[in-house]
């Protein structure tokens, strides 16, 4: 089974998804992971509409494209964070309503069990060669944020106890429980991207937040290098530790110096892009990920998922970008072999 080549609609947000639809089969693509945010993914009307996940697929089809993925990276963010203005300029008004911050945690979660629910009508929608490559892969995927109560806590002055961290963690575990076992009745994984202001940025605290759920069987990772590899966490030894919980993978890029910089990894307050930064995501190729390791790496674990490029880079044009990331992946991707390449010396 080869992994479908797909585009994280995140960053493409400003364009109608039809629109959006009709530029990627030019840049190559195959699929879509659609974002539940601008008019590519209403989670509201695939929940209740019992026509919506049908006009989707459709206009999916009509271009070629398929989907094995939605994201719920902006309202999961609100789920356990510390609420205040920023997060308004990303939620739906419904979620956000009066700002009170344990409202907004309170509509946050409930807004993400509806999309498990959601989620399931899209793909049991599906056309038939899509809902084999997703029963071959395992399960319907929702990627998305958790957000962390103690991100803020991160540099260790004042002084922070091993207390405040523990309350962290099982915040999390109070919050996220009911709303995995929501996807879990659904039939979906949730896939948390580890990242910077997520409750699990790296592996020592995915192990936390794993055991912070009680192994909970619906909660797995979207595995994205670029967010591992600046902050010089072995990526390839992410996939080994956790490969059963790999639900989707995303295909990024970054860039970090070898050398002092003036800005160093917390990016000193500058915009992506900014000359002088430590580190900046490029689009796939153009970086120092190790794509060849990983790729390897994937077929060690047996991940069969899409390979989803999420474009990001700031000084690249997104058209051009995308379309030289569809190609590079294509040409990286590959089968692992049924056989020893020497099995003919014993025959």
């Amino acid at each position: 089974m080869t992994r479908p080549v797909c585009l994280f609609t995140g960053q493409w947000a400003d364009l109608p998804l039809e629109d959006l639809a009709r530029k990627a089969v030019h840049f190559g693509y195959q699929g879509l992971e659609l974002a539940c945010w601008g008019d590519h993914f209403d989670v509201h009307r695939a929940a209740t509409e019992a026509d919506y996940c049908k006009g989707l697929w459709e206009l999916l089809g009509d271009h070629g494209l398929a989907s094995y993925a939605i994201s719920s990276h902006l309202v999961g963010q609100a789920v356990c964070d510390r609420i205040d203005e920023r997060h308004r300029t990303i939620l739906p008004e419904h979620v956000w309503g009066d700002g009170d911050p344990e409202g907004v945690r309170g509509r946050a979660a409930e807004e993400l069990a509806l999309t498990a629910r959601a989620a399931k009508r899209f793909f049991d929608a599906a056309p038939a060669r899509v809902r084999e490559h997703l029963a071959a892969s395992g399960r319907y995927v929702v990627n998305g944020f958790t957000g962390s109560s103690i991100w803020h806590l991160l540099y260790s002055f004042p002084p922070v106890s091993p207390a405040m961290i523990e309350a962290g963690f099982a915040d999390f575990g109070e919050r996220f429980g009911p709303i995995l076992d929501e996807f879990a009745a659904s039939g979906v994984g949730f896939a948390l991207e580890v990242h910077p202001t997520e409750i699990a940025f790296d592996i020592t605290t995915t192990h936390r937040a794993i055991a912070a759920v009680g192994g909970h069987a619906a909660f797995g990772f979207n595995f994205d290098p670029s967010h591992l590899a600046y902050q010089q966490v072995d990526y390839l030894r992410f996939l080994r530790e956790f490969g059963p919980r790999i639900f989707n993978c995303h295909v990024k890029d970054v860039w970090w110096s070898e050398s002092m910089t003036a800005t160093g990894i917390f990016g000193g307050h500058t915009d992506f892009g900014s000359d002088g930064r430590a580190w900046d995501f490029r689009s796939p190729g153009r970086g120092r990920v190790d794509f060849e390791g990983l790729i390897r790496m994937l077929n060690h674990i047996d991940y069969r998922g899409p390979l989803t490029v999420e474009w990001e880079d700031p000084m690249m044009d997104r058209e051009a970008g995308a379309a030289e990331a569809a190609a590079f992946v294509k040409a990286l991707d590959f089968q692992r072999s049924t056989r020893a390449f020497d099995s003919a010396f014993a025959e």
